[in-house]
């Protein structure tokens, strides 16, 4: 992968290549983009198409 001179250095600061941080860091960023990318297509999608009922709710089912 390549990046940008700007990004490399701070990504160097935060995570130095020769450390086994690098690896651990990028893949921690990379879950949380793509974990922020699925959650911001979801409320998309909820706001193009809402539930028009409201969700059923049964109260016997909570007590124990």
């Amino acid at each position: 992968m390549e990046l940008d001179e700007p990004l490399a250095r701070e990504l160097e600061r935060v995570a130095p290549a020769r450390s086994r941080r690098r690896s651990s860091f990028v893949r921690a960023a990379l879950r949380r983009a793509l974990d922020e990318l699925a959650d911001s297509r979801m409320t998309e999608a909820y706001k193009a198409q809402p539930d028009v009922e409201p969700a059923h709710f049964d109260p016997r089912l909570w007590i124990s």
